[in-house]
């Protein structure tokens, strides 16, 4: 479907026929050195690769802080009741609990930190909102993979963001290794833009956020991806962070080993790049996923 946007839609996804790999038609960085704390060199790696990692982001009391409010929501019978957590098929563990930045106070104060939002709005050159809010646990001994995907292509096709002008944030609070299932993304894939086939099921967020469907990319599309640019695998200690764009290629390995790996993860996007209707579903997902609130955070 066509969304009401004043314009023509640059990213066509959920089509009929082949997948396709389309240019880029939006900047990455959109503000400079002298609008935050990020330096050029920072900004100019970001740029190229679609990603970069602050060490130490939050200390280590910070981290203990945010273990204790995730494992109390985690066991509360309420939140595991609640649609907006996702809970593993085999196992019965929490996945997913999305909107904390709205359920819990203490993951609140992280989302408007200014250690968090100024670097958001400086790499977006804007004030900037939430778009989505979540925390993921995987833990020891079979914590759910997330396959390759563009967070913009969903955004894009189900919530309705126009442009790629949205960047993600993934605290760690736990050390992340390589075999517990870390972040992996493909650097330089943010500058190609990938068009996704099948149509998009009526309340497809309802099966997508345990199994993904539709919005998968095309795997010899992927293969050719990781050819010419390689995936880094982003190991770090707990209270580090991970910045990357929206259109970043990226997904994580399951965790079959005895080390949990959890992360809070915070979705940021300009105040003017604000959701229309979606461009290839019929009706927008739930706010939980894909917030109608633009006012500006932090």
């Amino acid at each position: 479907m066509t969304a009401g946007f004043g314009g023509e839609d640059l990213y066509p996804t959920r089509v009929d026929g082949d997948a396709a790999e389309l240019p880029r038609q939006d900047r990455v960085v959109w503000g400079g050195a002298a609008d935050g704390p990020l330096d050029q060199g920072l900004l100019d790696g970001f740029d190229r690769d679609g990603y970069l990692v602050l060490e130490n982001l939050i200390t280590a009391e910070e981290v203990d802080g945010f273990r204790a409010e995730l494992a109390r929501l985690s066991a509360d019978p309420v939140v595991r009741a609640d649609e907006r957590t996702i809970v593993e098929g085999s196992s019965q563990q929490v996945r997913t609990i999305f909107d904390v930045h709205r359920s819990s106070e203490v993951f609140a104060r992280i989302a408007r930190d200014p250690r968090v939002v100024g670097r958001a709005r400086q790499i977006l050159g804007s004030e900037v909102y939430i778009h989505q809010s979540r925390v993921n646990l995987k833990p020891g001994f079979g914590g759910g993979d997330f396959a390759w995907h563009s967070d913009f292509e969903t955004w894009h096709a189900e919530d309705g963001l126009p442009r790629m002008r949205t960047v993600s944030v993934s605290i760690s609070l736990t050390d992340n290794y390589s075999f517990n299932g870390p972040l992996m993304i493909m650097p330089g894939t943010h500058k190609t833009y990938v068009s996704c086939t099948g149509r998009t099921p009526n309340d497809n967020y309802r099966s997508s956020l345990v199994m993904q469907n539709a919005g998968t990319p095309d795997e010899d599309i992927l293969t050719r991806m990781a050819d010419v640019h390689g995936i880094d695998v982003l190991a770090g200690g707990a209270g580090s962070a991970v910045m990357f764009d929206c259109n970043c290629m990226h997904g994580s390995n399951g965790n079959i080993s005895p080390y949990a790996r959890s992360n809070i993860f915070l979705v940021y996007n300009s105040v003017e790049n604000t959701a229309v209707e979606p461009f290839a579903a019929e009706r927008a997902r739930p706010d939980f996923l894909g917030s109608r609130d633009f006012t500006p955070v932090g």
